[in-house]
């Protein structure tokens, strides 16, 4: 191989782990991928999928130009009629009939452009991401038990914990990084314990000394009794749930309803005894972690499991210390990210509540807009019936394929292919979503674009481009100030670059 000639340091994009990567361009034009040694997320270490990235940096099957109806544009004559639709419909219709639907795979600066310009100068909150199909139960939870969505854990307390319960994660596949962290974590201390909380015995049951394997949707019930359980064995850290905590005689109270751990027992599916197991270890263990992922989140009593888990560790006072807490791990590479600059139709940038006038104001004397969205937008799959009911007139999609990963998928399909105007930003030609595109507008992919990324424990990590973007592919933040300016916003969306 040709001497190396350029390393730049960036993030891997497959999930919320946030791996740093070590990229070597070669004298021949080649580019070799390694762990960067240095990252606090990984230390070097990669997945296979991280492993693998330089074999995605080919031009295949790229989208390479705009087009407009099929044909190639050029990209004034695409972000022209963008504006114009996008303007002749909130003209006709009001700001409520446009919306975008953006995706955890774009930067935190793409997602803070598409919410100035939704929120802040269009004056409509109808911009959603597809990180609500993962993580709207996660942040509901955290916005009831912390008043705000903050995720209170970091890796390290993975490897200090004595005990690390799993629930509705399989670590081993999803998160193989942190996955490995902690086994190596348990090789050198075998006392620690981890329990793993699925229905399914996966791959990550096999460091586990305790598996429930719980009938689907029992979540609540077992945490209930855990909280319980904790308040009868004296658990209860008195000082800080004084300080700290309201509501918690009417937590015990609904958890009355499992004080038995058979009763516990019969609701999940579970043998009894392996129940008061886990109770006394959590009972006896003061540092413990609890992870939880999709198995939890992705349920129609999502925020409820995740308010049972969280409680235990309010009840304790296991929070916020090293090698205590719950800790929410996300799928996407940037789903934090997007949360931190208000991601989702019922958020305002900074963690600010849309719905509090005060954030409001403090939002848009900022941004100094003409207006500020006043009540939540559409949320991923209300966005899309709206569509099908034709409440929305142009609708802007970003780096997610909704044809495919939302529910009802041919429901969603119909309602596009109805909808009068439709753009879609993406660095592949053809999805089962861009072949319903009006407008195609031809997004860099890794390794081209630059920016930052959130992982899951709100760590913040630059992306940065190391070779030419293939064809006329441009980052989506530009794309989307471009418009702005050309609907008559131009000094507010005048950056130079993903910097500023």
């Amino acid at each position: 191989m040709s001497e190396i000639v350029r390393s730049t340091l960036t993030t891997c994009p497959y999930c919320g782990t946030g791996c740093g990567v070590k990229a070597d361009t070669h004298a021949d034009g080649s580019v070799t991928v390694a762990g960067d040694p240095h990252h606090p997320a990984n230390f070097g270490r990669l997945c296979v999928k991280g492993s693998a990235l330089a074999e995605t940096l080919v031009a295949d099957g790229r989208l390479l130009h705009p087009e407009i109806d099929g044909r190639r544009a050029g990209w004034d004559e695409a972000l022209d009629l963008i504006a114009t639709r996008f303007g002749e419909a909130i003209r006709e219709h009001g700001p409520d009939s446009v919306a975008l639907y953006v995706s955890g795979q774009i930067l935190t600066e793409d997602y803070y452009v598409a919410n100035k310009l939704m929120k802040g100068y269009v004056g409509s909150a109808n911009i959603d991401t597809n990180s609500r199909l993962c993580m709207a139960s996660s942040v509901a939870g955290h916005k009831r038990a912390f008043g705000t969505d903050t995720v209170p854990g970091t890796y390290e307390d993975l490897e200090t914990a004595d005990l690390v319960v799993l629930v509705g994660s399989n670590l081993a596949w999803c998160h193989p990084i942190l996955f490995q962290r902690l086994a190596a974590a348990k090789a050198a201390r075998p006392e620690m314990r981890v329990v793993t909380v699925d229905p399914r015995r996966t791959a990550t049951s096999e460091i586990a000394d305790l598996h429930l394997g719980l009938e689907p949707g029992s979540d609540v019930a077992l945490f209930a009794g855990l909280l319980h359980h904790l308040e009868r064995a004296g658990k209860r850290d008195a000082g800080f749930v004084a300080e700290h905590t309201n509501g918690l005689d009417a937590a015990l109270a609904a958890a009355t309803a499992f004080a038995d751990p058979a009763e516990v027992a019969r609701v999940c599916g579970l043998a009894a005894s392996d129940v008061v197991d886990f109770f006394t270890a959590f009972a006896s263990t003061e540092k413990v972690v609890t992870v939880y992922s999709q198995g939890v989140n992705q349920s129609s009593a999502g925020t409820d499991k995740v308010n049972a888990i969280v409680n235990c560790h309010l009840l304790t006072g296991r929070i916020g210390r090293e090698g205590q807490g719950p800790f929410s791990v996300t799928g996407q590479p940037n789903a934090m990210g997007g949360r931190e600059v208000g991601g989702l139709a019922n958020q305002l940038a900074a963690h600010l509540e849309l719905a509090d006038p005060a954030h409001r104001d403090l939002v848009q004397g900022f941004w100094g807009s003409p207006a500020i969205a006043a009540t939540p937008g559409l949320k991923a799959v209300d966005l899309f019936e709206a569509v099908a009911e034709g409440r929305i007139k142009a609708l802007w999609i970003m780096a997610t394929n909704p044809v495919d990963s939302l529910p009802d998928a041919d429901r969603v399909k119909r309602a596009i292919a109805g909808c009068p105007f439709v753009v879609v930003s993406d660095v592949m030609r053809s999805t089962d979503t861009t072949d319903l595109a009006h407008v195609l507008l031809p997004a860099q992919a890794w390794g081209e674009k630059d920016g930052t990324v959130t992982n899951t424990e709100r760590r913040i990590s630059r992306q940065r481009g190391f070779m030419a973007p293939v064809g006329e592919a441009r980052p989506d933040w530009w794309a989307l100030a471009e418009v702005g300016r050309r609907m008559g916003w131009d000094e507010a969306f005048a950056w130079p670059d993903a910097a500023a």
